[in-house]
């Protein structure tokens, strides 16, 4: 059975939802050849806004061209190189024949090997040569882009998922030097800059002293509003030959405080308990479902994290504010005042906590509720 509800993949054609400013931004960004750093927390839906505004910018003419680089299993420059090229020359030739030429034509002193897989049809070619001699330097492949886009007569967007992985590298200050270097000079190509780990995105283009500072335009991506959640619901449940009133619909998106991946989800699990219509009572079942299928994961979270820290997260989750006052300290048992900023970076970086200019929110609004009614 089919359902009208995706999460965990890309969100496209009727189960897009909303993102119109954000979708025309990065459209308008792209035809502009503007680079773009895409941040936000994880499972807001940076993919799917991603590849729906690459789909638009795709249809504009047959001279524009996208290129997908995913650098989570990227985990030296070798391999980043090896993925960058292979998803340069893929995107940029149609057949087989072509991207052997195009790979011989640009990389040919790297004695590139290809290989091909049927019926699937997926290109991709090794290195000949050994990215450890020293004496070898890769500026053809971080040109590769603009090389091509000169030659054919594109336009090219190479968008690059997990970006916040290269500050993993050997030497990162250093690579990210040598990619901005290159990038910053491609007048025919624009980047697209995107990741999973919010606070290193932030770091990366926010922090004057690295590499990537003001690289491109800056786009913190905003919830879904739940104005436009609610027909977007209604709508799928009617597409479906289910019912569900827009004050339930509502409700939906209230019990996950409009986070995409758990609406999605949360809409999902209500409708297969719903057989003509959905109640407030089925939203509450699924919830509640959804919850407990979670509380092993919960669970595992807390035995990792410091009594503070614990302390910490279930101040956040009451709706506390200020955290170093004698009374907040004592109730949670924070320690001293001088303790909670260590436990807010700890906290940051295990992805548990945003820190905003004017708030401090916990990611997962299903992991707030555990704390706050089974913890």
């Amino acid at each position: 059975m089919e359902t009208p509800f995706v999460f965990g993949k890309i969100a496209s054609d009727v189960e897009f939802t909303d993102r119109q400013y954000e979708t025309q931004h990065l459209l308008n960004n792209f035809n502009g050849i503007v680079n773009t750093v895409l941040i936000s927390p994880r499972r807001w839906g940076k993919s799917s806004l991603v590849c729906k505004s690459a789909e638009l910018y795709c249809t504009q003419s047959k001279d524009n061209v996208v290129v997908f680089v995913d650098l989570f299993n990227c985990r030296s420059e070798a391999k980043f190189y090896q993925e960058f090229a292979n998803a340069v020359i893929a995107a940029t030739n149609s057949a087989f024949n072509d991207f052997v030429a195009s790979a011989l034509k640009y990389l040919s002193r790297f004695a590139p090997s290809f290989s091909a897989s049927d019926p699937a049809g997926a290109y991709e070619f090794s290195f000949g040569i050994d990215f450890k001699d020293k004496k070898m330097t890769f500026d053809e492949i971080l040109d590769l882009p603009q090389n091509i886009a000169k030659d054919k007569g594109l336009k090219i967007v190479v968008c690059i998922d997990e970006f916040q992985t290269i500050k993993e590298y050997d030497d990162p200050l250093d690579f990210q030097r040598t990619l901005r270097a290159h990038w910053q000079k491609h007048s025919d190509v624009s980047y697209c800059l995107y990741g999973s780990k919010r606070n290193m995105m932030i770091d990366l283009f926010s922090d004057p002293k690295n590499p990537f500072y003001k690289f491109g335009d800056m786009i913190f991506l905003q919830k879904i509003a739940k104005s436009e959640w609610i027909p977007f619901i209604v709508g799928r449940f009617r597409d479906t030959g289910k019912q569900i009133p827009e004050d339930i619909a509502a409700y939906i998106a209230d019990r996950v405080e409009n986070h995409p991946y758990y609406v999605q989800q949360l809409s999902q699990l209500a409708w297969f308990r719903t057989t003509d219509e959905c109640t407030a009572d089925i939203v509450d079942s699924a919830f509640e479902g959804l919850e407990a299928q979670l509380g092993l994961v919960f669970s595992l979270i807390i035995d990792s994290l410091t009594p503070t820290q614990i302390g910490f997260l279930q101040a956040v989750a009451d709706g506390e504010t200020s955290f170093t006052s004698q009374e907040v300290l004592h109730r949670y048992k924070l320690g001293s005042s001088a303790n909670v900023k260590n436990i807010k970076n700890a906290l940051e970086k295990k992805e548990l906590i945003d820190i905003l200019p004017d708030s401090i929110t916990l990611q997962d609004p299903v992991f707030k509720h555990w704390l706050l009614t089974k913890y």
